[in-house]
């Protein structure tokens, strides 16, 4: 493929971006409106949790099968196909009668944002080469997933509150398709053009089966209990088909991962490490919006406004950090970016108290964690991807993706129960307000202290990774395209 002139690739940057911006908005979007949804449909707590929980395993489950679908389908056609689904599935959920309807739609809306994902990041390394190009479009997504995060969180409170939660299904719809247009005009119909060989069917259901399960489980395991007959019986079985799957590979004609992708040392431990920044990132913006609202009082609009400053910093710093790894290393970048993770995740827990302010108690440690952000997530991906040759551009995105998703399955999941189960211990029936934002804030700090922990191992794990040296020079000046 012709890598196309500096203007185009402009243009395809903030397209990409862009839908970055859009699926990560769509989760915290949806979360804000479910009490709502759960009044108007008449629907529990459990049924409500599966209006999350179903696009998040369809999601983590498929973003492998669609990366490689992506290689040998093309990448253009497949991200505008991913769009498409995610439209017509807003829609969809839009027009929910019942529960079930509303599940099955944001279902669905899984299997689009996995489509459009892989495709996204494939195309964006197929059209920026390994080098500092690369790592500022990467800090470009990297900034535009952050403020996702935070813009879902905020419009989800306002539509809700004007128009409905209906009508955040039907911005999803809007969105995708404007999205969709601009795809047809910005990228060339052969950007990201098919690659040649064979479809692993058998390793495709398997490994899609396997991770479906582990998700289901991961996600129910803090609701149903981790010992329950239901989480042990989809993790075991997700466990065995993911097993059958490395089997499957090792005999398949045209593996969905070959063995000797896998066999790339620094491959995966620059999946694990972009898997391990997730399970501390993503439960820290649930826990911060959680604390904000029932310890210290906040509307949801003021909740999800708490998080802006950490969001822009993240806008601030995203860019720069191409100059950062060029200056001081990949690997160091990625250290220093877990290093900050774990000193801003851990003074966070320190910092929070029942009787708080934002001031005192959000907003300094936010703003360290926003530097963190961008480093980790930049150079992770930059580390999981420098080795994918062209035909492996969607098989290289899947993995990663995949590996993110799955740490912000497990992240919450783990996390929240921490926190649960601490709330509990400390909590003191009929004690009154106090005694029980006493006991929230507790749980809210062994949960953060915890997700300190994980970004701890990551900055260790993170010295031992050494990509081959045509991979990791950042010296090597590729033309900026800005």
């Amino acid at each position: 493929m012709t890598t196309p002139p500096p203007g185009p690739r402009r243009g395809a940057l903030a397209l990409l971006a862009s839908t970055q911006l859009l699926l990560i908005m769509d989760t915290a979007i949806v979360n804000v409106a479910l009490p709502s949804v759960g009044e108007d449909l008449g629907s529990g707590a459990d049924g409500l949790s599966w209006v999350a929980n179903a696009y998040l395993i369809t999601f983590g489950g498929l973003l492998l099968l669609g990366g490689r679908v992506a290689d040998l389908l093309g990448h253009r056609r497949v991200f505008l196909g991913g769009l498409g689904l995610l439209a017509v599935a807003s829609a969809a959920g839009g027009l929910a009668p019942g529960a079930d309807a509303l599940v099955a739609a944001r279902a669905a809306q899984g299997v689009g944002a996995a489509l459009a994902a892989a495709a996204a990041f494939a195309l964006l390394l197929l059209l920026f080469p390994d080098g500092p190009a690369r790592h500022k479009a990467l800090g470009a997504f990297a900034a535009m997933g952050g403020l996702g995060g935070v813009l879902g969180t905020v419009l989800g409170g306002v539509l809700t509150d004007l128009l409905g939660w209906r009508a955040t299904f039907w911005l999803n719809v809007l969105l995708a398709a404007v999205l969709a247009a601009l795809a047809v005009r910005v990228l060339a119909p052969r950007t990201g053009a098919a690659f040649r060989g064979g479809f692993d069917l058998t390793g495709a259901l398997t490994a899609t089966a396997g991770l479906g399960l582990v998700a289901y489980a991961l996600i129910g395991g803090a609701g149903a209990g981790w010992l329950s007959a239901r989480t042990l019986g989809a993790g075991g079985a997700g466990l065995a088909l993911l097993l059958a799957f490395a089997a499957v590979e090792t005999r398949a004609a045209a593996p969905l991962v070959p063995p000797s992708v896998l066999a790339r040392p620094a491959l995966r431990l620059a999946n694990g490490l972009a898997a391990l920044a997730q399970t501390t990132l993503f439960p820290m913006f649930f826990l911060v919006s959680l604390y904000l609202q029932s310890v210290l009082g906040y509307a949801p609009l003021g909740g999800g406004l708490g998080l802006l400053p950490l969001s822009l910093v993240v806008v601030a710093v995203a860019p720069q950090t191409g100059r950062i790894i060029f200056r001081i290393g990949l690997h160091r970048a990625m250290t220093l970016g877990f290093v900050l993770l774990c000193v801003g995740t851990l003074w966070l827990a320190l910092a929070l108290t029942p009787d708080g302010t934002f001031a005192s108690t959000v907003l300094a440690p936010s703003l360290l964690l926003g530097a963190a952000l961008p480093l980790v997530m930049v150079t992770t991906n930059v580390a999981a991807t420098a080795e994918a040759a062209p035909e492996e551009t969607g098989l290289a995105s899947g993995l990663v993706n995949t590996g993110q998703q799955f740490g912000s399955v497990l992240g919450l999941a783990v996390l929240v129960a921490v926190a649960v189960a601490t709330s509990r211990t400390g909590d003191t029936a009929g004690a009154g307000a106090a005694a029980r934002a006493a006991a929230e804030t507790a749980g809210f700090r062994a949960a953060l202290l915890t997700g300190a922990a994980f970004a701890a191992v990551a900055a260790l794990l993170s010295v031992r990774l050494h990509l081959p040296e045509r991979a990791a020079a950042p010296e090597d000046r590729v033309p900026d395209p800005y």
